[in-house]
């Protein structure tokens, strides 16, 4: 498994606003509420967290770097001793990143913009007719 990074977690918490965000936290909250099982027994480990506090922590302030990592160490963990839980967060993880790797996400900012603007994704062959500029003295020696 790829770990999952606090920055990845923070992104995530972060784009909930959207349909596929709040599809994969959704996910991620389901999986992190099922019981903890190891051996393939439901049982509770003292001092393992099951991620639920750290996950709540996370969407209450999803800019917290340190609450990202909280989640991302509690998720590694309960990983490590729960192999029905690290399948099924492997499989979360890959439907995750290859929403994420789909969608478009554009953003313009600061001030005015003084040039042609392209928002999209996967462009090829574009050609630009921009006036041109005059070059100065361009003769060969």
């Amino acid at each position: 498994m790829d770990p999952i990074t606090a920055a990845a977690l923070t992104a995530l918490a972060g784009s909930v606003a959207g349909e596929a965000g709040r599809q994969a936290w959704q996910g991620l909250s389901t999986l992190v509420r099922r019981p903890f099982r190891r051996g393939g027994e439901q049982e509770e480990v003292p001092g393992i967290s099951s991620g639920e506090v750290e996950l709540a922590a996370l969407e209450s302030v999803p800019a917290d770097p340190g609450r990202a990592q909280a989640l991302a160490t509690a998720l590694g963990v309960r990983a490590a001793l729960d192999p029905d839980f690290r399948m099924l967060l492997d499989e979360w993880w890959a439907r995750t990143t290859t929403d994420s790797a789909t969608s478009v996400h554009n953003t313009i900012s600061g001030g005015t913009q003084s040039g042609p603007i392209v928002q999209g994704r996967d462009f090829s062959n574009l050609t630009f007719n921009m006036p041109g500029t005059p070059r100065g003295d361009d003769r060969s020696h």
